[in-house]
């Protein structure tokens, strides 16, 4: 990748009079990323999106594409185009014209835009679609002749603001596993918005989860899910079991408030903390065969779900019931599991994360994630 990144912020903050809308944020996005702002509805990622396509100024700070300092330049200065979750598409153009339409404005001439305007429908394969007219296409159609124009002025950044969230969910993924495709095809800088998890982890080389106005953390899909750095994190992405413990420093366990002792990461912190267990890292074992220790209790609820079994426990010191995700025939056998079984939980203590939010800290020691 580029030494110089595609985007960054510095320090840049936005404000709408009193309403904080962005918090002060320092930001890097390399140049060929497929990178994802997620978070719930209010948390900041349009506003961030608007920020980088010139829609809104920043408060403070600087926003920096490909090293130049674009921060008070319009939409039309940037080398940045945008894919809006209704197309926005000219209902009296064909498809042709359409994705045209930029190269136009830019004043490229006919015979170098008709070239491009075929490469671009070929890269979203819309080639025999391009004499119709919007009217005359399907949903999922319509989203790449958007993408389609975006990509046919060749910009360093491509903005897609939940381009396919009026798209029912089966064409929602197949569009989601295309735009993967046409990203690792023409290698240009992806940042998109969306507020669906499943969505972010299936397509984005690295994501940005917000929350409130900031970004609470950026890493790799399979490391925000695996070592998520706050409970909010861990709760927003995938399905989480949340314990609150005390500390045994420097052992792989912790302790709940009523005593019983459970498998932890090694930590030197001391005082209270929040343990996270996914469900698919805790086993199940019939409370008779359990051998050694664990997390008892008796199942509340058992639901086959396909492609794996979805288990609740009430277990003594832990509030809520501690959901266990079982695949295939592993653990208990599917007819034992049902309420009121005596079952007790385990988990290695490499699969259980000790989240920020420590009440009383060793001197120097900053994080126990």
């Amino acid at each position: 990748m580029n030494s110089v990144p595609a985007i960054q912020f510095v320090g840049v903050t936005k404000r709408y009079g009193a309403q904080e809308a962005l918090r002060p944020t320092d930001l890097e996005i390399a140049e060929g990323e497929f990178f994802c702002l997620l978070g719930p509805s209010g948390c900041g990622k349009t506003t961030t999106l608007n920020l980088v396509g010139g829609f809104v100024a920043p408060t403070a700070g600087e926003i920096l594409i490909r090293g130049e300092n674009v921060s008070r330049l319009p939409p039309y200065r940037r080398a940045v185009n945008t894919v809006f979750q209704n197309y926005a598409l000219f209902p009296h153009m064909t498809v042709r014209d359409n994705v045209g339409f930029g190269l136009k404005m830019a004043r490229v001439s006919k015979r170098d835009a008709g070239g491009r305007i075929e490469e671009a429908l070929a890269l979203v394969g819309l080639e025999a679609y391009a004499d119709r007219l919007p009217t005359q296409l399907s949903g999922g159609q319509q989203q790449r002749v958007a993408v389609a124009r975006a990509l046919v002025n060749r910009p360093a950044v491509l903005l897609l603001d939940e381009p396919l969230g009026a798209l029912d969910l089966k064409l929602r993924k197949r569009l989601q596993i295309e735009l993967a495709q046409i990203h690792r095809d023409v290698g240009t800088t992806f940042v998109y918005v969306t507020h669906d998890q499943e969505e972010a982890m299936s397509m984005a080389t690295r994501i940005a989860v917000m929350n409130d106005g900031h970004v609470e953390q950026v890493g790799a899909p399979h490391e925000i899910y695996h070592r998520p750095k706050t409970a909010f994190v861990a709760d927003f992405i995938g399905e989480s079991n949340f314990m609150e413990v005390e500390l045994r420093p420097d052992e792989r366990a912790a302790q709940l408030d009523n005593g019983v002792v459970v498998p932890a990461p090694p930590s030197r912190a001391r005082g209270r903390a929040t343990l996270m267990v996914r469900p698919e890292s805790i086993q199940v074992q019939r409370a008779a065969d359990a051998n050694g220790a664990g997390l008892r209790g008796r199942i509340a609820q058992s639901s086959f779900l396909g492609s794996h079994t979805r288990v609740a426990v009430n277990c003594d010191g832990v509030p809520a019931p501690v959901t266990a995700a079982l695949f295939g025939t592993e653990g208990v056998a599917a007819q034992d599991l049902v309420p009121e079984t005596e079952v007790v939980l385990v988990w290695d203590a490499a699969d259980a994360v000790l989240l920020e939010g420590v009440e009383e800290r060793e001197e120097g020691v900053r994080d126990v994630a």
